[in-house]
Parts: structure tokens; sequence; C-alpha cells
């Protein structure tokens, strides 16, 4: 029981980490930004996820890395993007353990969606989607952090969204 006390401390500092990572990252004006703190967060994700052995949000956060790091560089790629669906299906179907693991696999496709096919409002309206499916990926592992790091992920991304809505730019580039 100690050692799973541990493992669940672990998480849930780690959970703080990536929490203090996308607030800033959602705040951001910039797509850029958002995309490079958005990769040490998901670090941070697939690692809470693991200690608290929530392998398919565990397996999904970490192809979240790649999937930010393909996107930067090749952004509205169709192939890669598919790609990256199948990846995460992929994932879901080799470490999937029941109906609990639903809302990581939600949230890891629209992202992925997301993130390669839209950019401005309507990336961050997709990925504020993403968020919830995460918040409730996070109780469902027992995430206090996590839980709590990805509502505020929710809310920041909802008033940036309201912020560049108030600056005029258009909901779809």
């Amino acid at each position: 029981m100690e050692e799973l006390s541990l493992r669940w401390l672990a998480g849930q500092g780690v959970s703080l980490v990536a929490l203090a990572l996308c607030v800033i990252a959602f705040a951001s004006k910039r797509d850029d930004k958002l995309f490079v703190l958005l990769l040490f967060a998901n670090v941070a994700f697939a690692t809470q996820f693991a200690l608290l052995e929530s392998w398919v949000a565990a397996g999904i956060s970490a192809l979240i890395v790649v999937r930010i790091a393909l996107v930067r560089r090749f952004p509205r790629h169709r192939a890669l993007m598919v790609g990256m669906l199948l990846a995460t299906l992929a994932v879901a179907v080799l470490t999937w353990s029941g109906p609990r693991d639903l809302p990581a696999l939600a949230a890891g496709l629209l992202g992925t969606w997301g993130m390669f096919m839209l950019r401005g409002i309507a990336m961050r309206v997709t990925l504020a989607v993403a968020a919830f499916c995460w918040v409730l990926s996070n109780l469902l592992a027992g995430s206090i952090g996590g839980t709590l790091a990805e509502s505020l992920i929710f809310i920041t991304n909802v008033v940036t969204i309201l912020r560049l809505r108030r600056d005029g730019r258009p909901v779809l580039p």
C-alpha cells in the first residue's frame, strides 16, 4: 500500500507541473507558443497517467507529444493526421481496460483532428471539447491534479477564445 501511495502522490505532483504548463499555453494568443508548451505538458500527463495505471490515457498522452511535433512541422497534412488517428486507435485497442477509457480516446481523436485541420478559434473550440473529455478521463483515473488541470485548461481556453473574438479574429481562418 505504501508503494501505491507514493505512486499516487507522484502522479498528483506531475499533474501539477502539467497544470502550470497548460494554463500558460492556452493563455497565449500565439499558436506556436501553445504547441511548444503543450509538448512538455503532455509528457507530464503521460507520466501522470502511467503512475495512476491508466494506460490508454498514458499512451494517448504520449502520442500527443508526437502529434504536436508533427503538426508544428506539417500543418493540415491529411496523411499524417490519418496516421495519428490510426495510432491513437491502436494504442486504445492494445491497452483497453473498459468504458473508462472512452473519454481519453475521444480526447485523442478530437485533438488530433483539431490540431491538424483547424487553426485559431476553431482549433481552440475543438481543443476545449477535448479538454472536457480529459477532465472525465482524469476523474476516472482518480487524478485530483489532472482534473483541476484540465478544468482550468478548459476555462482558460474559453477565455482565450473570447479574447480572440474581441480582437476581431474570424472563427474559421
